[in-house]
């Protein structure tokens, strides 16, 4: 399989990201445009891709186009979400110390799928008529873990985190691992353009 037609067809950062998620070090690993479409479709374009989208999209419609404010307390799901975010530095490190690359990347896409899970609990769009000042401290704890996870994924999707990372304002002297901590979370106040797309839905052509 000649990996650059795979980059040209799929896109190099997505096939960096199936490579390193599907095949283990030092193991040999299957491919087929099937596995590749799954992973680009689910992990990529629905579990990261609609998680910056849903959020970023409810902050430039309903907090005057720039992240909300750090919250001055926070409930016990928001420390929840937030700490997994925060233990993912640590974790991954062992696991890029011994090649464990895909259970690197399993790990930050366990954060993700916590992180859609919280939309869902706590329904920022129902928020906004209920409480405001509730719905934007969700969607601070959300922006804080989309740059949590930005940050973390630079070393597999270079380009993608770049963009996502562009679209939450982070500036590029803050976005090294040494920032991946509470104390350099994001302060707020960020304006923000309107977010698009990052990982669009891979649809095979018809032969």
């Amino acid at each position: 399989i000649d990996p650059v037609a795979l980059a040209e067809t799929y896109g190099l950062d997505q096939m960096r990201y199936f490579l390193m998620r599907e095949v283990p070090f030092g193991s040999d690993g299957d491919f087929s445009d099937a596995a590749m479409t799954h992973r680009m479709n689910g992990d990529l374009a629905n579990d990261l891709g609609n998680l910056c989208q849903r959020v970023l999209s409810m902050v430039f419609k309903n907090c005057g186009e720039a992240i909300p404010a750090k919250p001055d307390q926070l409930e016990s799901a928001d420390n929840s979400i937030l700490a997994s975010a925060y233990a993912l530095l640590e974790k991954n490190r062992m696991q890029y110390d011994t090649q464990q690359f895909h259970e690197a990347l399993k790990s930050i896409w366990d954060v993700i799928g916590d992180a859609n899970r919280y939309v869902d609990e706590m329904a920022p769009w129902a928020l906004r008529k209920t409480d405001p000042e509730r719905m934007a401290d969700v969607l601070w704890v959300l922006c804080e873990v989309i740059r949590v996870v930005s940050i973390l994924i630079q070393p597999v999707m270079p380009q993608a985190a770049a963009r996502l990372l562009d679209q939450i304002a982070i500036p590029p002297s803050q976005r090294a691992f040494s920032s991946l901590h509470a104390d350099t979370s994001l302060a707020g106040g960020q304006r923000i353009n309107k977010p698009e797309p990052i990982f669009p839905r891979y649809i095979a052509e018809e032969q």
